[in-house]
């Protein structure tokens, strides 16, 4: 379904229902038929990271690996072996002696879960046992700058692994530290708090899908919580190649960002909406598909919400700041082609 609503026949009378949400079986996911459901909906699901686990209240990185991992499962028909960083995800999921994993689940060193699966993917091959495949997960900290080493080199050597980066921007399992993922303005532990500019500054982090894609690999991604289909798309589609993949989801984290907790899709959804953070796919060194943005709103709005960016909005005045921002989504959106603009005004208000 791709209205807000629909109209349906109850005993002779029509009556309007909203689709509030399709990843559950509530509401209206029941409505709509099997092929339209998530693997969530199915009660064959394999649950990977079951309940238990001691994410915050509104983690964007818990829905986002249980999403992932569900649909990995689905396409390899159970066959998965995970290998993990340290971070948020294998802290919140393994405290010891309990784990909410399902699957073989290995826990390597913060920088080096790239290696470690290309160690079991190499095992495997020597055992013949090819139907079993290997997904690396981390967060942004552990990929974008502790494990970027041995990520190059898995992308450089086309190692068959599935690598997986849980995007919240920062290193929020240890105290809300700058990474290279954060973007710039965001207050964190480890960016100025006072002076005439507070937060992190211009100019710095990297973008890794970008670099990914210039290692001409076989499959590079990036998604967000905020669209569960085309994650769980997304991710069989990886599995279905071999060589090296990799996928980045956009997972707001309410505690280092300070949202509130019940606006973790919503802020998700707004990151896609003014451009600052694209979703596209790319084989081989070439950017195949760009998702459009249904309704541009300015980068304020994404910004707002956020306590880690409350400076920019101080006594009622935006920070020129803000402007340097909006100009890097509308760079993302001509670089990407984010906006079609014969469809522009007739975009719904459903993401």
């Amino acid at each position: 379904m791709t209205d807000a609503a629909e109209t349906i026949a109850l005993e002779g009378v029509s009556q309007k229902l909203k689709y509030y949400q399709k990843g559950t079986l509530t509401v209206g996911n029941r409505l709509v038929s099997e092929g339209d459901r998530s693997v969530q909906a199915s009660q064959a699901r394999s649950n990977a990271l079951t309940c238990g686990h001691r994410a915050c209240q509104g983690c964007g990185e818990a829905l986002g690996a249980r999403y992932a991992i569900d649909a990995a499962m689905r396409a390899c028909g159970n066959n998965l072996i995970a290998v993990n960083a340290t971070g948020c995800l294998e802290v919140f999921t393994t405290p010891y002696p309990e784990t909410s994993w399902q699957l073989p689940w290995l826990h390597s060193l913060f920088g080096n879960a790239a290696a470690v699966a290309t160690g079991v993917a190499a095992a495997m091959r020597v055992k013949k046992r090819h139907e079993v495949r290997v997904v690396a997960q981390g967060g942004d900290g552990g990929t974008t700058d502790i494990g970027f080493q041995c990520l190059s080199g898995m992308f450089e050597r086309n190692d068959d692994v599935l690598y997986i980066c849980y995007d919240n921007e920062g290193y929020m399992n240890t105290g809300v530290q700058r990474s290279s993922a954060t973007p710039p303005t965001a207050r964190t532990a480890t960016t100025p708090a006072l002076g005439p500019e507070p937060g992190n500054v211009f100019g710095t982090g990297k973008s890794v899908p970008r670099i990914a894609v210039a290692h001409n690999i076989p499959y590079v991604a990036t998604a967000t919580v905020a669209d569960l289909h085309d994650l769980e798309r997304k991710v069989t589609k990886a599995m279905s190649i071999h060589g090296a993949r990799y996928i980045q989801i956009n997972v707001p984290c309410p505690l280092g960002w300070g949202s509130a907790s019940q606006d973790t899709i919503r802020l998700a959804r707004l990151a896609v909406e003014c451009g600052l953070y694209p979703i596209f796919e790319a084989e081989h060194g070439r950017v195949t598909q760009a998702r459009k943005i249904r309704r541009k709103i300015p980068v304020a709005d994404y910004l707002r919400p956020q306590k880690r960016f409350a400076h920019l909005f101080r006594h009622g005045e935006e920070d020129p700041r803000v402007a340097r921002m909006q100009a890097m989504c509308d760079a993302n959106i001509a670089e990407y082609g984010l906006i079609d603009q014969s469809n522009e005004e007739s975009c719904s208000d459903e993401f």
